[in-house]
C-alpha cells in the first residue's frame, strides 16, 4: 500500500494535534476534579477518607477502560477508539455538574473513567506508527506534555468560574473534549501501519484477544510494565490528587492563590516532559525513566516539608520536571509490544497500572486524617521509588526476549515513515 508522501507528513501533524488535545482534554477533565474537590468537601460534608474515594472511581474506570478500549484500537483502528474515548468521558464529565450527592458524583466520575483510559494507550500506538523512532521519544513526550497544558487551563478555568458560578459550572467545561473529537474525525486519517497490517490479513484477521499479552513471550513485559506504571502513579495520583487540597488546608492558601501554586507546579511539568523527552531519544528510555523517578522520588519529601510558602511556590515546578515518566513510557511501550497488540499491550500497562493505583488517593486520605497531607504527600516518594525498581526489571526482561519476537517488533517500526 503507497501514501502520498505529502499527505502522509500532514497527516503526521494531525494525528499529533488531535493527541495532544484529546490528552489535555483528559488531563483538564482529571483536574477540574482535584481543583473542584475543596468546594465539593465543603458542599457535601464529606471526610477525606470518602472525598478520596471520587478519585478512586474515577481511576477503576480507568484500569477497566484500558482493557476495552485497547483492545478494540487494535481491532477496529485507533481512530474509532480515541473518538469515542473523547465523547464517553466528555459528556459524562460535564453531567457531574447535575450530581445529587456523593454517590452520583461517584457514578458519573466511573463512567467518565471509561472514557479517560482509553487516550493514552491509542496516542502512544498513533505516534509510534507515525513517527520514526528518533523521533517518537519526542512526539510522545510532546503529546504528554498536553497533560500540564489541560491540568493549567483547569486551574485557570477554577480559579475564574469557582468563586462565581461553582463547581457544577466548572465540569460543563468537560463538553470541551467534543472539540478533540470533532477534528479527530474530520482531519485524521487512520493509521497507515495499522491499515496495511489488516488488509495484508484480509479476511483471515482475528480478533484480539487479551491472553496474547499474557504469551510466554509477553507475559513479564506485562506484568513488569505494569507494575512500573503503577507505582509511578500511586506517587503521581497521590500527590496530584491532594495537592490543591493541601495548599488550601494545611497551608492556608486563598483559592487563587492554590491556582498560582498549581499552575506554575504545571509548567515546570511541561518543561521536564519536552526535556525528558529530548533525553529518551538521546540516552535511551530506560536511563531517563530512572532519572525521572530518582528525582521525583528525592523532591516529593522536600516539596511537602518545606516550611515557606514561598520557597514552595518555586520548588513545586522544580520537583514537577521530574513528573515526566509518561511521555517516555508511552514511546517504550508501544516499542515493546509488536504491532498486532501494541495499542492493547501499551494501555493494558499504563492504565491497569492507573486503575490499580485507585486506591491511593483514598489511603492517602485516610493517612491525612490521622497525621497530615503533608506526610502522605511525602510517602509519595515511596511509590516513584518501587517505580524505579521495577523499571529496572522490566529492561532485564527484555534482554531475555526471543530473537524471533524482537524481529516481529522491529519489522513493524520501520527506520522512516
Amino acid at each position: 500500500m503507497s501514501t502520498n508522501p505529502s499527505i502522509k507528513e500532514q497527516n503526521r501533524w494531525h494525528v499529533l494535534t488531535a493527541c495532544f488535545l484529546a490528552y489535555a482534554f483528559d488531563a483538564m477533565d482529571f483536574m477540574l476534579l482535584a481543583v473542584a474537590m475543596p468546594v465539593i468537601i465543603r458542599d457535601f460534608h464529606l471526610p477525606l477518607a470518602m472525598a478520596g474515594l471520587i478519585g478512586t472511581a474515577t481511576l477503576i474506570g480507568v484500569g477497566l477502560s484500558s482493557v476495552m478500549v485497547g483492545w478494540y484500537a487494535d481491532n477496529y483502528g485507533r481512530k474509532r477508539a480515541l473518538i469515542g474515548s473523547l465523547l464517553v468521558f466528555g459528556v459524562f464529565t460535564a453531567a457531574i455538574a447535575l450530581s445529587r450527592g456523593w454517590l452520583d458524583m461517584m457514578v458519573m466520575r466511573f463512567l467518565a473513567g471509561l472514557g479517560l483510559g482509553g487516550v493514552w494507550g491509542v496516542a502512544a500506538a498513533f505516534i509510534g506508527e507515525t513517527f520514526g523512532p528518533h523521533q517518537r521519544g519526542r512526539a510522545m513526550s510532546l503529546v504528554s506534555s498536553a497533560w500540564p497544558v489541560g491540568f493549567g487551563i483547569a486551574a485557570t478555568l477554577a480559579r475564574v468560574i469557582l468563586p462565581t458560578y461553582g463547581w457544577r459550572v466548572l465540569f460543563l467545561c468537560g463538553f470541551g473534549a467534543i472539540v478533540a473529537a470533532i477534528y479527530t474525525m474530520y482531519f485524521v486519517r487512520e493509521s497507515a501501519v495499522w491499515v496495511a497490517s489488516r488488509e495484508k490479513a484480509g479476511i483471515t484477521a482475528q480478533k484480539i484477544s487479551i491472553a496474547e499479552i499474557f504469551s510466554d513471550e509477553l507475559r513479564w513485559t506485562t506484568i513488569f510494565g505494569t507494575l512500573a506504571a503503577t507505582f509511578a502513579l500511586v506517587g503521581y495520583w497521590g500527590a496530584n490528587t491532594w495537592i490543591p487540597t493541601y495548599l488550601s488546608k494545611e497551608r492556608g492558601l486563598s483559592a487563587a492563590s492554590m491556582t498560582t501554586f498549581v499552575i506554575l507546579l504545571n509548567v515546570g511539568m511541561f518543561v521536564g516532559l519536552q526535556l525528558f523527552g529530548w533525553l529518551s531519544d538521546k540516552i535511551g528510555r530506560v536511563p531517563s525513566l530512572l532519572l525521572s523517578f530518582v528525582g521525583a522520588t528525592i523532591m516529593m519529601p522536600l516539596y511537602s516539608l518545606t516550611g515557606s510558602n514561598a520557597v514552595l511556590l518555586w520548588m513545586g515546578p522544580v520537583m514537577a520536571l521530574f513528573f515526566s515518566f509518561s511521555g517516555i513510557f508511552g514511546s517504550y511501550f508501544a516499542e515493546i509490544y509488536p504491532l498486532r497488540v501494541r495499542s492493547l499491550g501499551a494501555g493494558f500497562c499504563f492504565n491497569v497500572g492507573r486503575g490499580l493505583s485507585a486506591f491511593a488517593p483514598f489511603v492517602l486520605g485516610a493517612l491525612a486524617s490521622r497525621t497530615s497531607l503533608a506526610t502522605s504527600i511525602a510517602l509519595c516518594g515511596a511509590g516513584f521509588a518501587l517505580a524505579a525498581v521495577f523499571t529496572i526489571a522490566l529492561a532485564v526482561t527484555r534482554r531475555r526476549v526471543p530473537q524471533q519476537l524482537e524481529l516481529a517488533i522491529g519489522s513493524a517500526f520501520p527506520e522512516s515513515n
